[in-house]
């Protein structure tokens, strides 16, 4: 039998059919629930006339439409449920076709608060904010997800690590269903657990680890009790207030670590739940790939599950936060209901504390890991890097920019290897010098993450990024263009663990002619020395020519533009030596100007 390929656009598409039909199911079951639901009311109302009113039926058969209220209310509460799963399904599937589409701007997390003013190149190649990088690849739902793919974007990583991570993308690729169950599980979309407040908690001291606490709170609450029962029954009241004066003693002497361990509990734990659900579901898995089934081990603590345990914790803290119910109110002394929740919390954390840091890296490792493999089942062209040894090489076929839409996308080839170290990238503005710099360096992050890159192919050495393409002047700092260039240009001088990849546009043309020949010169033969290579733009001619290079080293490419009925054409193909024209003053004069 032929074995026929179903595209991602074909399976997404299939599959929000399949939702959006079993919505509209649901869709029908909530109203006729709905209405169930008023029809067993008034036929309460109706029973109970004719119970107390002409006293036609006994009252006993009112008990038939309380039970069947309560349960048409749960099985509601569970088509509720579903309901709002299959919604978010539909919603999965939808914002992937758009993604396929070019169509995704907007819903995602933007990474904003990742966007760091001075790092190497984050700002320069638009990683972070509306309509970024991050915001196209990120599927997580938990802080820890979030974080863990902004530092893979951030940050080169080694060789063995990207290899794992290929394995790990390639395993996950296409397990569908859990990508889709990762993404719609849980009580809300975005699980809001706040990572650094948990793991502070966990290991935090405890005040309440001493023996006769923990055996006197459970003794004392059962003397209450029997007490109580005694003045209840027989009309002694005396030993049950010697037991509320010693429990008064008590919950005033512990007052201090028990509202710590209460209101740290509280605080911490914002969807537990959520948090349990996602890894129960990932838990559950049996992975190929090396690194999954390494991170699946970390997901233990003694004999239950990460999920489970997790599960026992948001039980505990539902136990702290039910204080507050106004039932429970005369009971709280009387059982020393704050101590006995803050001992639950405190024993959970006494068993499991020391795990909650490594399970939750194990969690944002995960979805750091589903988040590439979704982007390269929705990109299925785009294939995987291949890295070389030898000196610091990037040689790319048709390289795009995976942020322009496919139809305005123009790919290129780029070489820079072997003699060739420098690509010196002439035209005019708006030629394309500026969107090949970047094309060139948010693959090579994409490529040092370890996910695919927008290329028919791509061979790279390890490189580090360092880039100068969005250097403006700062009142706030009180600097200017130049000096904000400079200073990111020291900063590529630093040392690196690996070589850098340096992407310059418009080299130091805050400065005069003159000293920006002599200066680009400089920092071209220095970066060079230090085995870095990288492009540099310029619509400087003058910079065309670099003295002091071995033959070969610098390669001059350029973009092509035409003056066309008075405006500019621009192909966007990268084209071999110099610009050889301008169109400059003919485009001034098209306009109206006197040159």
């Amino acid at each position: 039998m032929p074995n026929y390929f179903v595209s991602p656009t074909e399976q997404y598409s299939e599959r929000l059919g399949a939702r959006e039909a079993r919505l509209v199911q649901l869709d029908r079951l909530h109203a006729l629930i709905g209405s169930t639901r008023l029809a067993i009311a008034a036929s309460f109302l109706i029973m109970a006339w004719l119970c107390f009113g002409p006293h036609l039926i006994p009252p006993q058969w009112l008990f038939v439409p309380i039970a069947g209220f309560v349960a048409t209310v749960l099985y509601h509460h569970r088509v509720r449920g579903l309901r709002t799963r299959v919604q978010r399904a539909a919603a999965f599937y939808r914002a992937g076709l758009e993604r396929m589409r070019d169509q995704w701007r907007g819903g995602r997390p933007t990474g904003e608060r990742f966007d760091v003013q001075h790092h190497m190149y984050g700002s320069d190649l638009d990683l972070f904010g509306a309509d970024s990088l991050y915001e196209l690849l990120c599927a997580a739902r938990t802080q820890m997800g979030e974080n863990t793919l902004a530092q893979w974007l951030l940050a080169p990583a080694d060789i063995e690590t990207i290899r794992e991570r290929h394995a790990s993308i390639i395993d996950l690729r296409d397990r569908l269903d859990l990508r889709e169950e990762l993404a719609i599980h849980g009580e809300s979309s975005r699980i809001d657990l706040r990572p650094e407040m948990l793991i502070g908690w966990a290991q935090a001291p405890n005040r309440l680890d001493r023996r006769w606490i923990r055996w006197m709170a459970p003794l004392l609450a059962v003397l209450a009790v029997s007490t109580a029962v005694a003045w209840a029954v027989w009309g002694i009241g005396f030993p049950l207030l010697a037991v509320l004066l010693v429990e008064i003693a008590i919950a005033y002497y512990l007052k201090h670590p028990i509202r710590e361990a209460i209101i740290a509990a509280e605080s911490a734990y914002e969807d537990l739940k959520g948090l349990s659900v996602l890894l129960k579901r990932i838990e559950a898995q049996r992975f190929d790939a090396p690194l999954l089934r390494e991170l699946l081990l970390k997901l233990s603590s003694h004999s239950l599950s990460a999920s489970a345990t997790f599960s026992k914790l948001a039980t505990i803290v539902n136990f702290v936060e039910s204080r507050r119910n106004p039932i429970l109110a005369p009971f709280l002394l009387l059982l020393m209901y704050p101590l006995q929740a803050a001992l639950a919390a405190e024993r959970w954390r006494r068993a499991h504390g020391n795990a909650v840091r490594a399970w939750l890296d194990v969690l944002g490792e995960i979805e750091a890991l589903v988040s590439l493999a979704e982007y390269a089942y929705e990109h299925p062209e785009d294939p995987f890097p291949e890295f070389i040894e030898g000196a610091a090489a990037f040689q790319a076929t048709d390289l795009g920019h995976p942020l322009i839409p496919a139809a305005a996308r123009v790919c290129n080839d780029v070489d820079i290897s072997g003699r060739t170290r420098v690509l010196l990238v002439s035209g005019s503005n708006m030629s394309g010098k500026s969107t090949l710099l970047r094309t060139v360096g948010i693959n090579t992050v994409l490529a040092m993450a370890g996910a695919p890159v927008r290329a028919t192919r791509l061979q790279l050495t390890p490189l580090q990024i360092g880039a100068s393409i969005r250097i403006n002047d700062s009142l706030h700092e009180g600097s200017s263009r130049f000096y904000a260039e400079i200073t990111r240009l020291r900063q590529l001088f630093e040392p690196a663990k690996l070589p850098l990849l340096f992407l310059l546009d418009e080299l130091l043309q805050g400065t005069n002619s003159t000293d920006r020949r002599i200066g680009a010169q400089g920092v071209m033969r220095a970066l060079i020395g230090r085995g870095a290579i990288g492009l540099i733009s310029t619509h400087d001619l003058a910079l065309a020519d670099i003295s002091g290079l071995d033959a070969g080293t610098l390669e001059n490419v350029h973009f092509q533009d035409e003056l066309v009925d008075g405006k500019l054409k621009f192909d966007f193909k990268l084209h071999a030596g110099v610009v050889t024209k301008s169109n400059g003053i003919a485009l001034m004069r098209s306009i109206g100007l006197d040159v």
